[in-house]
């Protein structure tokens, strides 16, 4: 599997799974929300589109504007193949998502140690968002000094990836400068081709960025590190073929919780994908 659309294609002709014609979307749902962490001056506003499958939810993020929160009124009760060939794409991130999440929820996959369990700890959302991007970070195997482009900047996540060691080269559609005031860039090719190792977020499934940064790794024999809220199933898929690391976080995701909750961390050498 080289391509997300192959990925997509293959399901649609039921080769992972049930035909997704047999399935229906329960409950299609539209999320919107504002963060600011304590100490920052970056105020993160995100959407989400997320899909119900039976015991699975499926969820993609994106910009502001390209879905509207009539689909979930529309989408609703669909049957998954609808989903998953005619809707904007989110909504086919998220459908797929669900799909590859219901024929294998993370959960089964620690339980079998494909994947490894970490439960984040109950408080504020700063403990958590700390907890969480260490986890992420802890997935780079990198050494002192290496360039890691970070595509999807997260703050806490900077810090973390320093605390490794590693130097990062943040890259983002939306913010202009880190909570530092270091300078952030839109071009990802600029940090990818100066990149010794690179971390990008599932959102990069739904602005069509995530095949080209799959190659580039691949081709260059760069380690890639995902870390997904959007699509961890479905990056999951890739592990191994590009994607050498994940940090699967299925909803609900750690900002809409101050409990304990789990994400699940997968490498290429303990998990083959699915």
């Amino acid at each position: 599997m080289t391509t997300v659309d192959e990925l997509l294609g293959a399901v649609l002709a039921g080769e992972h799974g049930p035909c997704p014609s047999t399935l229906t979307a329960t409950s299609v749902f539209w999320i919107h929300h504002g963060t600011r962490l304590a100490g920052g001056q970056v105020t993160y506003l995100n959407q989400y589109v997320l899909v119900r499958l039976g015991g699975s939810f499926g969820g993609c993020a994106f910009e502001a504007g390209e879905i509207d929160p009539a689909i979930c009124r529309d989408a609703s009760g669909t049957t998954l193949d609808v989903l998953l060939r005619d809707g904007p794409r989110p909504l086919r991130m998220a459908a797929l998502d669900a799909y590859l999440a219901e024929t294998l929820p993370h959960r089964e996959a620690a339980r079998s140690s494909r994947a490894e369990p970490v439960t984040l700890p109950a408080g504020p959302p700063e403990v958590r968002a700390r907890a969480r991007d260490t986890a992420i970070a802890g997935l780079l195997d990198i050494e002192d000094g290496a360039r890691v482009a970070l595509i999807g900047v997260v703050n806490p996540l900077l810090a973390a990836i320093r605390e490794r060691g590693g130097t990062p080269l943040p890259c983002d559609l939306n913010l202009r400068t880190t909570q530092w005031g270091e300078p952030v860039t839109d071009d990802m090719h600029t940090v990818l081709d100066a990149a010794d190792a690179v971390v990008a977020t599932g959102m990069t499934l739904s602005n069509g960025s995530f095949d080209t940064i799959v190659a580039h790794c691949r081709e260059r024999g760069v380690p890639l590190v995902v870390y997904a809220q959007s699509g961890s199933a479905v990056a999951r898929a890739f592990l191994g073929a590009g994607v050498t690391a994940l940090s699967a976080e299925p909803f609900p995701f750690s900002q809409f919780s101050a409990e304990e909750t789990v994400l699940y961390r997968y490498r290429h050498h303990t998990a083959s994908g699915s």
